[in-house]
């Protein structure tokens, strides 16, 4: 019972690490002051001005953002991934208590963080100054999925 509990508590708090941070506006959590001085660096904007696509019917570049804009976007989709990384891979690992076959572990992990993921955004248009895509559903999908395959190789059952 102690290893269930141990193995279930970190998807808990995830689960719960996820919801607190979507409850906060953008503004709370705004990191574009701290990076303003990039916004200055002439380096930075020379390496990063070739840098230009479409994200969720905007434009993402340095020209249209400016630097600190920028890198805050990559930031901020590093953290779907990395976040719903470890929830899947906590969740597949917490399944492993419960089930022998890896497929069905898997794909219960991996609709666990959709299903998260897709609730996750409906929330963001609950809080201030949030806007849910379902592109950043994508971005948790993918992380999860890198999560999943994670666990399967360190645990060799890939």
């Amino acid at each position: 019972m102690k290893k269930i509990v141990i193995a279930i508590a970190p998807v808990i708090f995830i689960l719960v690490t996820i919801f607190a941070f979507s409850s906060q506006p953008y503004k709370d959590q705004d990191i574009t002051p701290w990076l303003a001085s990039l916004n200055q660096s002439a380096l930075l904007n020379k390496l990063l001005s070739w840098i230009s696509f479409s994200y969720a019917g905007k434009e993402i570049s340095v020209s249209a953002l400016g630097v600190a804009h920028f890198i805050e976007f990559f930031i901020r989709k590093a953290s779907h991934l990395t976040v719903f990384f470890l929830l899947a891979f906590f969740t597949i690992r917490a399944l492993a208590h419960f089930l022998v076959n890896k497929k069905r572990m898997a794909m219960i992990s991996f609709v666990i963080v959709i299903c998260y993921a897709a609730l996750d955004e409906f929330h963001q248009s609950f809080t201030s100054g949030r806007t849910p895509l379902w592109e950043d559903v994508v971005v948790d999908s993918i992380g999860g999925i890198f999560g999943i395959i994670w666990y399967l190789k360190w645990n060799n059952k890939f």
